[in-house]
């Protein structure tokens, strides 16, 4: 029996819908994170209104949101100073000068307390070390018997383990699809299961609702 007319537009739509799906959220993510990033770098171009007529420079002729172009202008700028101040850090003036910056910012009352926290985790994802997330594992949550996928974040829980009397870690549980989002769970030791799947995998399998799974072969195991 041959297929009514929707029925077959119904298979094409779903057919073309799962090719064009994937472009679509590349495409999403990317002018969100444009839009993110350049709500920060569009001050960089502070001396633009003295130079060039306001009506060319924002969407709306007076202020607010530019024009992407100048963004990206913006966006390109920041990427230059960024590497600029990674060069200045290989020399002893660098060094200095960053130095000098930085203990400025940590005797500013209140702002210290941010920018502190801030590079105390920036260190810890930027160290090197094996705890920072770099190790994807399975805990019961939110309830027993329900299993979520996270990233291991800290082997350490220092109070928590005294006031617990437990050797605890901490997991950070990300948010599906976009992982940046999240929150963080201590849970016993014993309690989490560590999987042999990369970090990559991990993310690839929370952002695809589950779609994308990490082929796994028990038989290696061991081996």
């Amino acid at each position: 029996m041959r297929k009514s007319l929707f029925a077959r537009w119904r298979s094409s739509f779903f057919a073309g819908l799962a090719l064009v799906l994937p472009g679509v959220i590349t495409l999403a993510i990317v002018k969100w994170l444009f839009g993110t990033i350049s709500s920060f770098t569009d001050t960089l171009l502070f001396f633009l209104p003295y130079c060039i007529a306001p009506a060319k420079i924002y969407q709306d002729g007076i202020s607010g949101a530019m024009f992407w172009y100048w963004s990206l202008l913006a966006v390109v700028i920041a990427i230059v100073l960024i590497s600029a101040v990674g060069v200045l850090a290989r020399y002893y003036f660098g060094k200095r000068l960053i130095e000098l910056a930085d203990n400025l910012m940590l005797r500013v009352p209140m702002l210290n307390k941010i920018y502190g926290t801030i590079k105390q985790v920036d260190q810890a994802f930027t160290s090197g070390k094996k705890t920072s997330f770099k190790t994807v594992v399975l805990v019961e949550y939110p309830r027993q018997g329900i299993y979520s996928v996270g990233f291991l974040t800290s082997e350490r829980a220092n109070e928590i383990e005294y006031k617990t009397n437990r050797k605890c870690v901490c997991v950070f549980i990300p948010t599906t699809p976009i992982p940046t989002g999240g929150f963080l769970i201590v849970v016993p030791e014993e309690e989490v299961i560590k999987l042999e799947m990369s970090v990559a995998d991990g993310l690839k399998y929370i952002i695809s609702f589950g779609a994308i799974s990490h082929e796994y072969n028990h038989n290696e195991l061991g081996k």
